[in-house]
This record gives structure tokens, sequence and C-alpha cells, in this order.
């Protein structure tokens, strides 16, 4: 996907740089495949601000996207590639030949009239899904299940994929795309080909109105505060802080590990901390 740039009529201009959007061919959702995504303004549902910096932003519908890939056997017409504002993939329409309509991550390449299929008789081509054990090594995949059945969960994000590096017994190899090798059972599905939109992590937003469309809220250093309001606040002039980066409740950032759940690493094979 190409990027724009624009001609500096206003300081915002100047650095402005968009998607060009000209590969989407179709602007209104499918109906039937939508549905409410009210926005919490970082509230829980206790009304307590548990996120800050959330607020305002413009209405977005939901759009049920088909993770689990479950209709085996039956070929499907890309209808559409759509936008989704909920995430910085794009999305693509499916028309199956039963009639059903479904929502699936665009891969890189796919365009409107492709065929794409789920299941053991569907061929190595972009779109397709497959477990992994249908799948040759050193193919690029995305939409990765972790459990058998529960829909895809790895590498979904714009531009990702990851490679089937090998197969041990019941298990294959991954490469994600933050260099971690992970293993997954060879019955999860994945999906061949990289999701599209890749040049997502390309764009300069330009103003700051663009962040407040997008439901962002202006937010402050900790080191511009007071004591009292930030650990790391405080100091004549310009000072640093004098602590490590951390947030306001005190918790450690870069380099503090947070995992509390250590139940996935015994299936990581190379961490992506290693070098």
């Amino acid at each position: 996907m190409a990027l724009k740039t624009y001609n500096p009529t206003t300081p915002s201009r100047r650095f402005m740089i968009k998607l060009d959007n000209s590969e989407l061919t179709k602007k209104a959702p499918e109906k039937s495949l939508i549905e409410p995504n009210k926005s919490t303004g970082g509230r829980n549902n206790q009304g307590r601000l548990t996120v800050r910096h959330r607020g305002g932003g413009n209405k977005r519908a939901y759009r049920i996207i088909d993770f689990k890939r479950d209709k085996h056997g039956i070929p499907a017409t890309v209808a559409a590639i759509e936008y989704d504002p909920n995430r910085t993939a794009r999305i693509a329409l499916l028309h199956y030949a039963d009639g059903e309509k479904r929502y699936i991550i665009a891969p890189n390449g796919l365009k409107a009239g492709d065929k794409v299929m789920s299941g053991e008789s569907a061929e190595i081509r972009l779109g397709n899904c497959l477990a992994l054990k249908d799948i040759p090594l050193g193919t690029n995949v995305h939409n990765i299940e972790l459990r058998k059945g529960a829909g895809g969960q790895l590498v979904r994000t714009a531009g990702g994929s990851a490679q089937l590096l090998a197969r041990d017994g019941n298990y294959a190899n991954l490469r994600l795309p933050s260099g971690e090798v992970h293993k997954v059972h060879i019955d999860c599905m994945a999906t061949i080909g990289q999701v599209g939109n890749e040049d997502h992590g390309n764009i300069s937003l330009g103003k700051a109105g663009i962040n407040r469309f997008l439901g962002r809220r202006p937010r402050v250093r900790g080191v511009a505060m007071n004591p009292i309001d930030h650990p790391m606040g405080g100091g004549e002039g310009r000072s640093s802080g004098g602590r490590h980066p951390c947030s306001p409740k005190g918790m450690p950032a870069k380099g503090y590990r947070t995992r509390k759940k250590s139940r996935s690493t015994k299936l990581i094979v190379k961490s992506r901390h290693s070098k």
C-alpha cells in the first residue's frame, strides 16, 4: 500500500503522511457483520479510571471477524477489501458458496475476486487456512491459533508474519515477528501469507487533532510533574527525575518484567530477549 504526502499548506500538513486507500473497494461495512462498540473512556465496570489518556474520539462499529476459519471445504470469493477502525490491518469480506458472509483479516496481495478456502483440502495459496501439519516448512503465516479451535491469536497486526521453521513430534516451531521461536501444536490452524497494510508503521498523524479523533487524550510526562503527582516528578529546572522510568504508581518500565503467568514459557524455544 502506498503512502500519501501533502504540500505544506498548513503547519500540520507539512509532516502529515497518510495511507493511500485506493485499494479499498467498499466504504460502508456489511450490516449483518457489525455490532455496537461502546467506548469506555478508560473506565472499568465500577466507573473508575483504569487507563489514562482515553476519551472522546469518533464512534466505531465493531466488525465481527472470523478468526477461527472453521468453514472447512467450502470455497469463498473475496467480495471487498475494507477499512476497520478497530485494528491496524485491513479486512476482507468473503462470500461463501453456501451464501454466508464473513470478515477475515486481509493478507498482503489479496484482491477482490480472489478465491480462498480453509481445511485439509485447501491449496497452499494466499489467504487459505490450514493446520500447521499441512503447511510446508519455510512458509510465512499469520492469524495462528495457540489452542486448537480457539481461533487465531498470534500475528494479526498490520505487516506481521511468522515463519514455520520445523516440526518435531506434535509441535511446530514458529519464528514470530519479535524474533521469538515458539512451539505451537501441529493441529492448530494458520493462514498463508503476510498481513496486509504493511505501511501502517510509516504514517505520521501530523497534528494533535488526529489523536483526538482516535480517542487519545493529551498526556503529561512524569518528569514535568510535581513529586506528589508522580514518582519521577520534582527537581530544579530540567532535571530528569533522578530515578528509573516508572508509572504514577511506581511500577518500573523499560526492562522490568511484568509477566505473571508462566504456563506458556515451556513452549518458548528461543526468547525474544536472547541475542
